[in-house]
């Protein structure tokens, strides 16, 4: 149990991936592709498939307006 286990609380790394892709656009990337910055995120952050299709839905340009039904 010496071990140091690398838990985060949950929606931690989803901060993290916004905080960076954020830092990314605003600083030297602001013409970079938002898609092509959150797929990196998701792989570099570790991020579950949920948190991928939260990024997906919150984050990504042009995306469809979401129905209620």
């Amino acid at each position: 149990m010496s071990e140091k286990s690398n838990l985060q609380p949950p929606g931690e790394k989803v901060r993290r991936a916004i905080a960076w892709v954020a830092e990314c656009l605003s600083d030297n990337n602001p013409e970079k592709d938002r898609c092509v910055l959150l797929r990196e995120a998701e792989v570099r952050f570790d991020l579950s498939p949920a948190e991928c299709d939260f990024l997906d839905r919150n984050f990504r340009v042009n995306r469809p307006p979401e129905t209620f039904s």
